[in-house]
């Protein structure tokens, strides 16, 4: 792997330590060669098709793609390697030519054919990694500015996040190759240099996008936590009295307004915060979830018995903090815990792992 990383023709990029998520998570990505390619196409046997390749289709297919890995080739690849030299993580992009078009002014696209992580390594950024550098490496070296691809329901968000529109089935992004006049600075929002300023709608389309909730903590006087019982997520069957954001509402406003509709209770004086929470997206829902809970107080024994609800959609419950934790997942007890803790210390928390994951 050394005497690769060291070469500097077309085939073999140096290799670059990427950080995609701006976390100080750097991430080794290699540019790939013609010697990688049965190693992306076992990739993406495995871990994109739904069914997988037989052993003589692997090796005519890595037949095939070996040469257009090579300089004069038309297919681009970066990789992450395993620690036992093996791949963790690879994208590969086939540039084709297109008519030129305001999209294509020189007349060339790429679409990205494989995007694979192996189980082991996922959830540390290696898929943002390789598919950054390839997006970069096709808009300034190899001058593509339109790229398409087809994205999963799990990589939707991202390749949204990185620019691409459209429908699940063929997103697009296109990335204008800068003109004279514009200089080397990054626009904010663009992984690239020189790129133009894009109109606020379509500038809105490549940023993250997220659902957000406010909730209400209460407890009664002895400080045991309230929660409602739903009947609409058995994979978060308790939760606290709140919802989601309507458009125009601020955090405060829907806490009040959920609060108010769930438990005909009014919550009064000015919002106190005790945690930020946030989600990354999974299987269950497309997009991050970015909420906020604020402090209702402690409730008497009768404000807590004239709590009216609906019973086809929640019922209440009050137990010591350490009672609820055989009835909830893992994840959502440790959120209950942070913001108990707030309550106690009167410091916010901020719970940043309530992911959505594959429930």
């Amino acid at each position: 792997m050394s005497d690769r990383r060291s070469l500097v023709t077309i085939d073999s990029v140096p290799a670059t330590a990427t950080d995609p998520g701006g976390t100080g998570g750097w991430v080794p990505v290699r540019a790939a060669t013609s010697a990688d390619a049965e190693g992306i196409v076992r990739m993406r046997s495995a871990h994109v098709l739904s069914r997988p390749l037989d052993e003589e289709w692997i090796g005519r297919s890595a037949d095939e793609l070996a040469p257009r890995l090579g300089p004069a080739g038309d297919a681009r690849a970066f990789v992450v390697d395993a620690p036992d030299g093996t791949m963790a993580a690879c994208a590969l992009g086939v540039i084709h030519s297109v008519l030129p078009a305001p999209a294509s002014p020189r007349g060339l696209a790429a679409r990205v054919h494989v995007v694979a992580t192996r189980p082991g390594f996922r959830r540390r950024g290696y898929a943002r990694a390789v598919v950054t550098t390839l997006l970069d490496h096709l808009a300034d070296v190899e001058d593509v500015t339109l790229f398409e691809l087809h994205a999963g329901v799990e990589a939707q968000p991202l390749y949204r996040e990185l620019g691409f529109t459209g429908s699940p089935a063929l997103m697009r992004m296109t990335r204008p190759a800068p003109t004279a006049t514009e200089t080397a600075t990054p626009v904010a929002g663009s992984s690239r240099s020189g790129a133009s300023w894009l109109p606020p709608e379509q500038y809105a389309e490549t940023v993250l996008k997220a659902t957000a909730f406010a909730c209400v903590y209460f407890t009664d006087e002895d400080d045991r936590p309230l929660q409602l019982h739903s009947v609409y997520s058995p994979a978060h069957p308790w939760q606290l009295v709140g919802g989601t954001m309507d458009p125009g509402e601020r955090p405060f406003e829907t806490a009040l307004r959920e609060c108010r509709e769930e438990t005909g209770l009014t919550v009064s004086g000015p919002p106190r915060l005790l945690a930020t929470v946030y989600g990354l997206p999974g299987a269950a829902w497309p997009y991050s979830t970015i909420g906020m809970v604020f402090d209702g107080g402690r409730l008497t024994a009768a404000q807590i018995g004239g709590i009216s609800l609906d019973p086809r959609e929640h019922d209440p419950r009050v137990l010591p903090l350490a009672g609820w934790e055989a009835l909830m997942p893992a994840r959502d007890f440790a959120r209950l815990t942070a913001v108990a803790e707030a309550r106690r210390t009167g410091v916010a928390a901020y719970f940043g792992a309530w992911d959505w994951g594959d429930e």
